[in-house]
């Protein structure tokens, strides 16, 4: 029964009616009201099916008979709609913007109710037609929308592998067949174990196996387990949930193994991963799934994981420091990178496409090496392998005078890292030689990269070790390898 003339007094105010029916004369007037000022309504049930659609949204959305969408799924007609959204968490969405084709479309949604408060569907109402009414909103939304996109092509971009294996200089024997290996390994979608001593190209034959498997498409995430400290391994590799811990964002945080999915992984030094984290990565091998930390759901995977070490790993598994059970999930291809010192009729190659690419990077000409400097580099034992031969070419062509770089003034550059010999001899006083004296600042930096290589090597180049015993910590090692472009 309507509200009649006499029931409203000179205010507007309605007199004798109960509240509960002022809402049952109210709420069709507001619906009828809406449907009427808004460009367009439709409502879908507890199934998110569309039950009704009026004819403006019909006609905006290119739908010539309304009826025909009855009991469509409303993502069949409406991709981007949340009316699903609404209709499961029971939450209104007062002001949104919903895209159809190119035009964005300012929308609000309700949850329907029945009269004992049990959700029935929900109603979503198209407020403005292409938001002409917000021109100011929409144009810093579509600049918000314009920065994320090239954000997202360049994380997409940077994610991608640069390296092909032909990228792997050298017509060696030795050379030669680790580039077969790794084509072969290629077109394998299993795990990948390299090895080989630091600087032999480990990570740039992993690019390259990326690059000609079929995930050739998806990302490359390269991860060093070593420079990670030690109690964000886990939130790095596996994601977080929010507020996992102190300090933990209020937003989900993905891992790298989340980043990688459809593509690969590649876990360098990962015989520096903490022995109680090796359990949770052997799961995730062997599930495909992972779980964040703080987190009680487990994501699915689709990740192809090339692990990286130039340690005994046989060994740490005698003395308990590597799972028996993950170093047979890792290895099931394996592959020996030969050091630098095996193949040394690869070296001229090597100098050359080293050279060009120095040269190119630094705005200089192309040093030219003189045969004896050839020679000399022959002879060297290379422990640092092809990172250290360019280490050396970088500072030679920093400091070499235009023209050909002879011997001597090579030999100036080379360092041994090895530590010296102890004396055979008793000891004695030392006397200060005369000559140049250089400054206390470039004496003390000299002899702090000596004792730093010196460590390197008397513990086979693991890091963690060496800043032990050099008494520092592993991140202030590596800042110092950093400085010292070791």
């Amino acid at each position: 029964m309507p509200i009649a003339s006499e029931d409203i007094d000179q205010h507007g105010l309605v007199i004798g009616v109960s509240p509960e029916r002022f809402r049952e004369v109210a709420m069709p007037l507001l619906f009828d009201h809406l449907d009427a000022q808004c460009e367009g309504t439709i409502a879908v049930n507890r199934q998110a099916r569309i039950v009704w659609i009026n004819d403006k949204y019909a006609e905006k959305v290119g739908i010539a008979d309304p009826r025909s969408v009855l009991g469509q799924e409303i993502e069949q007609v409406l991709p981007a709609s949340r009316l699903r959204e609404v209709v499961q968490n029971g939450q209104p969405s007062m002001l949104d913007l919903m895209a159809f084709g190119d035009e964005h479309f300012v929308v609000t949604r309700i949850p329907l109710r029945d009269a004992d408060g049990t959700l029935v569907g929900a109603l979503g109402f198209v407020l403005f037609d292409r938001a002409r009414h917000l021109q100011p909103v929409m144009a810093k939304y579509n600049q918000l929308q314009s920065q994320l996109a090239a954000t997202q092509r360049e994380l997409a971009k940077a994610r991608r592998a640069r390296y092909t294996i032909a990228g792997f200089i050298g017509a060696s024997a030795a050379a030669s067949e680790v580039k077969r290996q790794a084509r072969r390994t290629a077109q394998l979608d299993a795990t990948v174990l390299l090895r080989g001593e630091t600087g032999t190209g480990k990570e740039l034959l992993a690019q390259g196996i990326h690059n000609l498997s079929l995930r050739a498409n998806g990302p490359f995430v390269a991860v060093n387990v070593a420079a990670i400290p030690e109690s964000l391994v886990e939130a790095e590799l596996f994601g977080t949930a929010p507020g996992a811990f102190t300090g933990a964002e209020r937003r989900a945080r993905p891992g790298k193994f989340e980043l990688a999915d459809g593509g690969t992984l590649f876990l360098d030094e990962i015989g520096d991963l903490p022995l109680p984290l090796q359990a949770k990565l052997l799961r995730v091998l062997q599930e495909q799934e992972v779980e964040p930390l703080g987190s009680n759901q487990v994501k699915a995977l689709n990740v192809r994981v090339i692990a990286a070490t130039h340690v005994d790993l046989e060994a740490k598994v005698a003395s308990g420091q590597f799972r028996e059970d993950l170093y047979y999930r890792l290895n099931v291809l394996a592959l020996r990178l030969p050091p630098l010192r095996e193949r040394r009729e690869d070296l001229p190659a090597l100098l050359e496409h080293l050279l060009d690419d120095i040269a190119s990077r630094s705005g200089q000409p192309p040093l030219e090496l003189a045969t004896d400097a050839l020679q000399l580099l022959q002879a060297q034992p290379w422990p640092g392998n092809v990172r250290e031969l360019r280490n050396l070419l970088e500072r030679a062509q920093l400091l070499a005078d235009a023209g050909s770089l002879g011997a001597s003034s090579l030999a100036g550059l080379l360092v041994d890292p090895r530590p010296a010999a102890a004396p055979t001899t008793p000891a004695q006083t030392i006397t200060p030689t005369t000559g140049e004296v250089r400054p206390l600042a470039d004496s003390l930096a000299a002899a702090e990269r000596q004792a730093i290589l010196a460590a390197l090597a008397a513990c086979d180049g693991n890091r963690t070790r060496a800043a032990e015993r050099l008494g520092i910590a592993r991140a202030s090692l590596y800042n110092k390898l950093q400085a010292h472009g070791l």
